[in-house]
């Protein structure tokens, strides 16, 4: 059951950002003992692809604040971050192990699926609304809005990790905001035309 959590929040978190859940899950199997990656997914945890992840997450934290290349990023991101997903997802089966939980044990594409779908949503979500964002606020609000989503992954990671509970509250939150501002924006459109 926590493995489903735990990997539903790195999942999400992934959605918003590729590289901070995935780096956080290497990190922490590297230099702590909250999180067991099991042996294939041990290259996360390699000095070299956490220095590649930095490097890319650096480089997607400067992109996604530029108003049109952030759409630009956004598009090419539509493959990675639901990979992304699937992978964190995958590789915190592990966690199944130690809270008893045979079905992605025997059954790892669920959480591979499981992932990329999450990902994807939250993607879609995020890559959607940024057109208004950017549109709305003449660019000014392109910084302001991937600065709060590149927290909300890595808050969203780290609590997916050591409070799944808690992650999926989150989640459940940031889905329910969602679907309020989509409503909002459909019912303008109606009024509009």
């Amino acid at each position: 059951m926590f493995a489903a959590l735990t990997g539903l929040g790195l999942s999400a978190a992934a959605g918003l950002n590729a590289f901070i859940p995935m780096l956080v899950v290497g990190l922490l199997d590297r230099y702590g003992d909250l999180v067991r990656l099991p042996a294939e997914f041990g290259w996360l945890t390699n000095g070299w692809v956490l220095l590649l992840l930095g490097a890319l997450l650096a480089v997607e934290v400067v992109l996604d604040k530029v108003p049109v290349v952030d759409s630009v990023n956004d598009a090419v991101q539509t493959f990675v971050r639901p990979a992304a997903g699937g992978a964190v997802f995958a590789a915190t089966d592990a966690a199944g192990r130690f809270d008893s939980s045979d079905l992605l044990r025997e059954h790892s594409w669920i959480g591979w699926a499981a992932g990329i779908l999450v990902a994807l949503g939250v993607h879609a979500a995020k890559a959607s609304a940024r057109p208004f964002v950017n549109a709305g606020t003449a660019g000014t609000g392109a910084p302001v809005v991937s600065t709060a989503e590149d927290t909300v992954s890595l808050v969203m990671s780290i609590t997916a990790i050591v409070a799944p509970i808690v992650a999926l509250i989150l989640l459940l939150l940031l889905a329910y905001a969602a679907f309020r501002l989509i409503r909002r924006r459909r019912r303008k459109r109606r009024r509009a035309a």
